[in-house]
C-alpha cells in the first residue's frame, strides 16, 4: 500500500483560470489532475476541498478504479460536470502517481501506444474571408494538418469560435470565450443568415486550399435537429471531417432526424459528462466520434469506458482539447489517445507562455501530430511558486439573445 499524504487545490489564472489537484504520496511521489470548468470553476474547487480531499487522505493510491467508484457511488448524488470533474481529477492523478512509480509513461500501463503519433486539429477563424485565409495559411505553417474553421457572420457582432484578433500572438489563436468580469457578456445570433452564409465559406475554403485538407466545423449546439440536418446536407459537397454539435444532443432521438438527411459526419458530446449521455447515440450509430475531454468525464478510466463501448460501432475519439483544459488534461488526452485502437483526431490549441510557466510539460507538437512524451506519469509537473503569481480572476462565458431578445444556446 502506498497511501496519500496531502491532497490539495491549486488555483491559478495565468492566461485563464485552471483548477489542478495535487497529490502527494508518503513516498514523494507528486500527482497531477485537471480540474478545470471554465466559468464555473470554483464550483468544483469547493466540491474537491470540502468532500473530496478529506475522503483521500490516506487511501492507497494505487486502487484507482475502487477510489472512482467510491467517490462516484458513496455521494449518491450522481453525475454532472462539477462531480465529474472532481472525480476526473483525482483519477488522472492517481494514473499519474501509478505510472511515476512504474517508471513508465502512463500510455504504457494503458496497453502502450497504438500508433507514432496523434494528429491534431488547430482552430483557425477570421471575421471574413481574408482574415480566415489568412488564419489558415497561419495554422499550416505552423504544421497543423487539419483545420478547423469558424467565420464570421454578416450582421453579426459577435460569433462564436471567432477571435477577435486572429493575428495576436505572433499567429497564435488565442481564443478566449469566458471574458474577465462580473457578468456574462451577450453576444447576437441569427440562425438563418449562418445557413445562409456558412456554405459558401466552405466552397472558398475548398477553392483556395483544395480537396485534401481535412476540415472541421462547430455549429455549437445552437441549430434545431432539423437545421442542423439542412447545413450537414448543405456542406457534403465539402466533405467535412465532421461537422460538430449541431444540435443539442440532450435528445438524442433528435440526431436520428439529422441523420436522415446528410452523410456529413457528426461529432458530439464536450458537455457530456457519463457514459449515459451517449448510450443510445452510440448504440444506434448516430455518431462518429465522441467529443467528451477526460477533464469533465470522470478522467480517463471513465472516458476509456466510453471510448471501448463506441469502439465496438467503429465510432472513434475527438477528445475536447480547447485551452481550458489544463496541459495536465491535455497530457491525459494524448496518453489515452496513443493507447485506444479507435483514435479519430485531437483538438489541440497552444496554450499561452504564461501557462507553459506554470506547466511545465513534455508533450511534442511535429508535422501536425501529438505525442505526450515517455517521461514516468504524465509527463507535467506544476510550477507552484509561478501558480502563486496568477491569483484566480472572475470569468463567465457569453450567452447569446436573438433579434426578439430571446435567450438563445450560445
Amino acid at each position: 500500500m502506498t497511501s496519500i499524504q496531502t491532497a490539495e487545490v491549486v488555483v491559478t489564472s495565468p492566461d485563464r483560470n485552471f483548477v489542478t489537484l495535487r497529490l502527494t504520496t508518503e513516498d514523494g511521489l507528486v500527482g497531477l489532475g485537471d480540474a478545470t470548468l471554465n466559468g464555473r470553476e470554483l464550483a468544483v474547487v469547493a466540491y474537491l476541498r470540502e468532500h473530496v480531499l478529506p475522503l483521500l487522505i490516506g487511501r492507497d493510491a494505487h486502487r484507482i478504479e475502487d477510489t472512482w467508484q467510491f467517490l462516484y457511488r458513496s455521494a449518491y448524488w450522481r453525475r454532472g460536470p462539477v462531480t465529474m470533474a472532481a472525480i476526473a481529477a483525482v483519477d488522472v492523478a492517481l494514473w499519474d502517481l501509478k505510472a511515476q512509480a512504474a517508471g513508465m509513461p502512463l500510455y504504457q500501463l494503458l496497453g502502450g501506444a497504438s500508433r507514432t503519433g496523434l494528429l491534431a486539429y488547430g482552430h483557425a477563424s477570421g471575421r471574413d474571408l481574408p482574415e480566415l485565409f489568412d488564419s489558415i495559411r497561419d495554422h499550416l505553417d505552423q504544421g497543423y494538418q487539419a483545420i478547423r474553421v469558424q467565420i464570421g457572420v454578416p450582421g453579426l457582432t459577435a460569433v462564436y469560435g471567432v477571435a477577435a484578433s486572429p493575428r495576436a500572438g505572433g499567429g497564435r489563436y488565442d481564443y478566449e470565450p469566458a471574458g474577465r468580469g462580473a457578468y456574462p457578456a451577450e453576444e447576437d445570433w441569427d440562425t438563418r443568415a449562418y445557413l445562409r452564409h456558412l456554405p459558401a465559406v466552405f466552397d472558398a475554403v475548398r477553392n483556395e486550399f483544395g480537396p485534401e485538407l481535412p476540415l472541421l466545423h462547430d455549429a455549437h449546439h445552437r441549430l434545431t435537429p432539423i437545421q442542423a440536418a439542412r447545413l450537414g446536407k448543405a456542406l457534403e459537397p465539402y466533405d467535412l471531417f465532421w461537422l460538430e454539435d449541431a444540435t443539442p444532443a440532450e435528445n438524442q432521438q433528435a440526431l436520428r432526424l439529422v441523420r436522415q438527411h446528410t452523410t456529413t459526419p457528426l461529432a458530439i458530446g464536450e458537455v457530456f459528462n457519463t457514459i449515459w449521455d451517449y448510450q443510445e447515440l452510440i448504440r444506434e450509430q448516430l455518431i462518429d466520434y465522441v467529443r467528451s475531454a477526460v477533464t469533465h468525464t470522470g478522467g480517463i478510466t471513465h472516458l476509456r469506458r466510453i471510448l471501448d463501448f463506441a469502439a465496438q460501432y467503429q465510432i472513434k475519439s475527438g477528445i475536447h482539447g480547447p485551452t481550458d483544459i489544463s496541459p495536465v488534461g491535455m497530457a491525459a488526452a494524448l496518453h489515452l489517445g496513443l493507447a485506444i485502437h479507435n483514435f479519430g483526431i485531437q483538438e489541440y490549441m497552444k496554450h499561452g507562455t504564461r501557462t507553459d510557466q506554470v506547466f511545465h510539460q513534455t508533450f511534442t507538437f511535429t508535422d501536425g501530430y501529438l505525442h505526450p512524451g515517455d517521461q514516468p506519469g504524465l509527463g507535467v509537473t506544476l510550477d507552484t511558486d509561478q501558480a502563486g503569481q496568477y491569483p484566480y480572476e472572475q470569468a463567465y462565458l457569453p450567452y447569446n439573445r436573438l433579434t426578439d431578445g430571446t435567450i438563445h444556446d450560445w
